[in-house]
């Protein structure tokens, strides 16, 4: 059983008279000890994505749709209460600015301590001992003295791994994170996702890390999921997508990032336009109107998604250009038989 199942999720907001889909026909496996990265630029849906999974937008001006399984229970279907023991229990967040998500006006050993308490049924003082605990296990400097520290009174690499404590308070299954070294230096942020990585390991957690540096995708993950304008693009092993992108959404990612043999004053390939507008109908693909290689057919039906043609069953890209083997179709005829159905894309296998 995975321990992330998605099918088909839909997210809409209603704010202002609009309605803003955010996320359109997202479906994900994420196995058990597996680590996917979800990566795509600003507005793409990755934060959304990783919310719903925890039913934390707004109700009032949240419509979910789809199957959304998580740590086995259906989250759609969860009663106040029973989410109340997921969040934390089974499932926990690292959100991308500890100091915005931490409470202030208490210690960090008294927002640990609080939250082992509220799965556990031990004592003041075991719940302490379990916060030290944490605290060493995510290598925080003197964690005897940050115990009564104040957020505000550590570093930012230092908050975000109290950050870290805090979602493993509960010994969850999985942990989502939300961009969580966007903004921290460098060294840090390379330190932040070591530990993750190790604690993925040691602890058999199942990870979804979003984030839109490829760099940072590459370290922790072990899949890979390109998302554009609410929709997956094209997934797959980190060492597949990597090394044979097939999107063009996702090759131009990879073009626009410095590279190691880049001279100085050499200019980098920027995308060109903007993000789509997700308060207005997007028939097609949303990468149509800033994609090299649009057709007719791009801008009327979002293209199914079909097996990469590679060695690896679980590669998938969602695009015209591949025809249902997954080898790159090069007849405009062709990518229109697609299209119509007459010869139907294969489906991907779930991990």
């Amino acid at each position: 059983m995975s321990a992330i199942a998605i099918e088909n999720l839909h997210v809409r907001f209603t704010a202002h008279g609009k309605v803003i889909r955010a996320v359109n026909g997202v479906s994900l496996n994420v196995a058990k000890g597996e680590a996917l990265a979800l990566i795509g630029e600003s507005g793409s849906g990755k934060s959304v994505t990783l919310r719903a999974m925890m039913r934390l937008h707004a109700p009032r001006t949240t419509t979910i749709e789809g199957r959304l399984d998580v740590a086995g229970e259906a989250v759609m279907g969860l009663s106040p209460g029973a989410l109340a023991k997921l969040r934390g229990g089974k499932v926990a967040m690292v959100f991308q600015e500890p100091l915005l998500a931490l409470d202030p006006v208490y210690t960090i050993g008294q927002q640990i301590a609080e939250t082992v308490r509220a799965h556990r049924r031990v004592s003041r003082a075991a719940a302490r001992q379990r916060a030290l605990e944490l605290l060493q296990a995510v290598r925080i400097p003197s964690p005897e003295r940050r115990l009564d520290a104040y957020p505000h009174e550590m570093s930012g690499g230092m908050r975000q791994r109290a950050m870290i404590a805090l979602s493993l308070a509960g010994d969850p299954q999985i942990l989502l994170a939300d961009e969580p070294t966007t903004a921290l230096d460098a060294t840090v942020q390379i330190q932040v996702l070591i530990l993750l990585r190790e604690l993925q390991r040691d602890l058999g957690l199942s990870i979804v890390f979003v984030t839109h540096d490829i760099g940072a995708a590459v370290e922790i993950a072990d899949r890979i999921a390109v998302m554009y304008g609410g929709s997956i693009v094209e997934e797959g092993t980190i060492h597949h997508v990597m090394r044979d992108p097939r999107h063009p959404y996702t090759l131009a990612l990879l073009k626009s990032r410095r590279e190691g043999g880049m001279e100085k004053g050499q200019r980098l390939e920027a995308i060109g336009g903007a993000p789509p507008d997700l308060s207005k109908d997007i028939p097609g693909c949303p990468f149509a109107p800033r994609c090299a290689h649009v057709m007719p057919v791009c801008t009327t039906a979002l293209p199914p998604p079909v097996a990469a043609a590679t060695p690896a069953a679980d590669h998938s890209v969602r695009c015209y250009l591949y025809g249902a083997d997954g080898t790159r179709i090069a007849s405009v005829d062709a990518v229109h038989a697609v299209a119509s159905g007459s010869r139907p894309p294969l489906a991907v296998a779930a991990a």
